[in-house]
């Protein structure tokens, strides 16, 4: 027996030998993973579920009359000046020379953006006037889950669109800020959405990939203030949040690496022939 259809053999052209499982392997391809580095990975949701967290209870503070526009319009410009200047310490300016992006540019873009926004922020304090509050709430909600949905996280996946979920973000904090009793408040809202969804991810990749140790210990300090803001206004969703977090970065990696010892993927002989040779000369 041959295992070849264009010949003519006294066998069923289902038959096989007892060779055939010969060539039988399994998981060829699965991949081990450390708990420690799925952890270490899981960094990025923990970081950005923080960011959500922190930007909605901002607006609270900001909606009950506890915090001022001008109080943290001076926080994030300060926080930002630190950031900017850690993005570029971190790798001594490497990724600032091969970009050609100078710091004048930058200085440009923030100022126009800054111009851009308070001469509109009348036109985001009245923008949803007309449409109830519980829908704006809604419509919130969704689009903070889209932009969960949709974020980098670092994965090669068809469903990751970093453009989608930054949209998406932006249009909750328009529709929050509209909710807010003056433009000036309207103004330094979509100002810190922009800062804490656009700019902070950006310096976590950069920490992430240039000084690992240091990631981590942003990561949790910034969960812990997320709790600590969320304790303030819901002793009881600061629990489940906190439990969240801690399913996400402790539980999730462990479940992943026990499944991944449950994989059971055959590969043999009855896989489709994969064609390794350069075709291309035939197709000139």
């Amino acid at each position: 027996w041959q295992k070849v259809l264009y010949e003519r053999q006294p066998f069923p052209d289902n038959y096989v030998d007892q060779r055939f499982l010969e060539e039988l392997r399994k998981n060829i391809h699965a991949r081990q993973y450390q708990y420690w580095n799925v952890v270490f990975e899981s960094g990025a949701v923990v970081q950005q579920l923080c960011s959500v967290c922190v930007f909605v209870v901002t607006w609270w503070y900001m909606d009950a009359g506890l915090l001022s526009p001008q109080g943290l319009f001076g926080a994030a410009l300060l926080t930002s000046l630190l950031g900017y200047v850690l993005f570029d310490a971190v790798d001594a300016g490497v990724g600032r020379r091969e970009s050609g992006r100078t710091r004048w540019a930058d200085l440009k873009s923030t100022l126009v953006f800054t111009a851009f926004t308070y001469g509109f922020s009348p036109v985001l304090k009245t923008l949803t006037e007309s449409i109830s509050t519980d829908t704006i709430y809604a419509m919130s909600a969704f689009m903070l889950l889209g932009h969960l949905i949709f974020f980098d996280y670092g994965a090669n996946a068809a469903i990751v669109s970093s453009t989608l979920s930054l949209n998406m973000a932006i249009f909750a904090s328009v529709c929050l800020a509209s909710r807010l009793p003056r433009s000036l408040h309207a103004f330094v809202m979509v100002t810190f959405a922009m800062q804490i969804f656009a700019l902070w991810p950006m310096l976590q990749k950069k920490l992430k990939a240039r000084t690992p140790c240091c990631y981590v210990g942003v990561t949790v300090l910034f969960a812990l203030v997320a709790l600590m803001g969320l304790a303030s206004v819901s002793g009881v969703g600061a629990v489940l949040f906190a439990s969240l977090l801690l399913s996400i970065s402790c539980l999730c990696p462990y479940c992943l690496i026990r499944l991944q010892q449950l994989k059971d993927n055959i590969h043999g002989p009855w896989d489709e022939a994969e064609i390794k040779e350069d075709l291309s000369r035939f197709l000139m």
